[in-house]
């Protein structure tokens, strides 16, 4: 068998681990795939080249050959995970603490004349404390969706 440059050793923690993963079947595809290929690349198990794991699972031999170099130089969960992006696209409007605002005064009262907190009015409100400089209603719409407790009305309410 032909050794690779980099080699793949699991631990019998780590095996478990991801077959845990893959067993599951929780996760993405992509971290799902990326399992596979490690638990296929182990030389302590079957120690498959990356012709044969490309075969099998439906990939392209550069991706085996990077989850296993991933593996090698930076560790098991850095070869799951996707890279963080060095440089984003966008700037996050709402940090955890703006996220931690807007979902206590979505819980608050309504202001006077309202019924419930609109996606304008939390937005308007959001700028006035000065949480944020500018926001759109999308943003808390999206940000509220991730927490099920809260519930906004419409304007006419």
């Amino acid at each position: 068998m032909k050794k690779h440059k980099h080699e793949v050793e699991l631990t019998s923690e780590e095996r478990q681990t991801l077959e845990t993963l893959i067993r599951k079947g929780e996760h993405s595809a992509l971290k799902l795939m990326r399992a596979h290929i490690l638990l296929k690349a182990d030389s302590n198990g079957p120690g498959w080249t990356d012709a044969q794991i490309a075969e099998a699972f439906g990939c392209h031999e550069q991706t085996a050959y990077n989850v296993r170099k991933r593996f090698a130089t930076r560790g098991r969960l850095s070869a799951l995970e996707r890279k963080p992006q060095s440089r984003p696209s966008h700037v996050r409007k709402l940090d955890g603490q703006g996220e931690a605002r807007l979902i206590a005064l979505a819980c608050s009262d309504p202001p006077e004349g309202f019924a419930r907190w609109t996606l304008q009015l939390l937005a308007d409100e959001l700028v006035e404390l000065q949480v944020v400089e500018n926001i759109s209603i999308e943003t808390i719409r999206q940000t509220l969706k991730k927490t099920p407790y809260v519930r906004i009305g419409h304007p006419t309410m």
